[in-house]
């Protein structure tokens, strides 16, 4: 289905008395209303502690003239992979949405998704996004406002089968977030099968994947830890992969702001809300770390290091492979990857 502004808002009308929608009551009216529109439903981390806090901050700050309207659990229609066109068009005023959802369309942006490049912390990942932003990624997103880029913490293995070698990835049908962490599990030998993470339950539920590779993070809003009984960690830093997330405003809209009011906005963004995106990661992370350890059920194994050196070896072809592609498309491949690399290294947290 196409999403129109119509029917966007007629949605949005039917939405208004839901829960999920978080409003503030002000002593005025505001001069400001901004749809935040996202893929995760209202009890994720994600939106009860980054989006929902984000938005109240701004509402704040702009002294109730900025009102923030979220919208979890895709409730104005639409698909995970059309929220970034959600922006640009002006059907919605913000999004959250990764850039992983539709492969190939930021080509600068994957260079953190390769394998063996990313941080284990989601600060660190987080602040090198930020920092990188205008050198190389904002031409990725000309199309719309970025208020913020970022990326989590170290993905793990989920799956119904433990995994301690390469050998044990072998046909195991795991699910992958972005286009270059499937390539890396399918040089390590699984069979990657690509989905929206919302599918992501029912999918394990009908056998139709073995596994996800997610973060910490999100396993109880997927029920994870219910479904599968073993959870891989990738130790240490540069970890497997991370998926990279974007907070995007439609440009229009931006613009029309008064001065003040978007000074607001830009206060709110870049480095000050990649880093409160990237701490939320890393602490809830280690909380439903410490939950699911202690569930007799569930098994979390820690590879070998011997193990990851042969698993960065098998999927070091997966860079080599993107920077050739990414050359046809008047991209220095080379010096992406080393710029993150750095800025890896500049913002390492233990």
């Amino acid at each position: 289905m196409i999403l129109t502004r119509r029917h966007a808002l007629a949605f949005a009308g039917a939405a208004v008395a839901t829960p999920a929608v978080m409003r503030t009551a002000w002593g005025q009216s505001p001069q400001v209303t901004l749809r935040l529109h996202h893929f995760l439903p209202p009890v994720s981390n994600a939106h009860q502690r980054f989006l929902l806090p984000w938005s109240r901050n701004v509402e704040t700050a702009s002294g109730g003239r900025i009102k923030v309207d979220i919208f979890p659990s895709m409730q104005l229609g639409g698909a995970p992979p059309q929220l970034y066109d959600q922006a640009r068009d002006g059907v919605m005023d913000i999004v959250w949405t990764l850039p992983g959802n539709t492969p190939g369309r930021f080509p600068a942006t994957e260079a953190m998704e390769l394998p063996f490049i990313a941080g284990k912390r989601a600060v660190t990942n987080s602040k090198a996004m930020a920092d990188l932003f205008p050198v190389h990624f904002a031409k990725d997103y000309a199309e719309t406002q970025i208020l913020c880029i970022w990326a989590h913490d170290h993905g793990l293995i989920h799956s119904s089968k433990q995994v301690r070698t390469q050998a044990d990835l072998s046909g195991l049908k795991l699910r992958f977030p972005t286009r270059q962490a499937g390539e890396a599990l399918r040089a390590l030998g699984a069979t990657a099968i690509g989905m929206p993470i919302p599918q992501v339950p029912e999918a394990l539920a009908q056998g139709v994947i073995d596994g996800a590779v997610v973060p910490w993070e999100v396993v109880p809003a997927l029920r994870l830890h219910e479904l599968v009984r073993h959870h891989t960690e990738i130790p240490g830093s540069p970890t497997l992969y991370t998926a990279t997330f974007v907070l995007a405003m439609n440009k229009a809209k931006y613009n029309g702001l008064p001065a003040d009011l978007k000074k607001v906005i830009d206060d709110h963004s870049g480095m000050v809300a990649a880093t409160m995106a990237g701490g939320m990661w890393d602490d809830r992370g280690h909380v439903v770390s410490e939950m699911v350890k202690q569930r007799p059920r569930n098994t979390i194994t820690v590879l070998a290091e011997d193990e990851v050196a042969k698993w960065r070896t098998a999927t070091k072809g997966v860079e080599e492979a993107w920077i050739r592609a990414v050359k046809d498309r008047g991209l220095d491949g080379q010096k992406i990857v080393d710029d993150v690399r750095a800025a890896v290294a500049k913002h390492m947290v233990a």
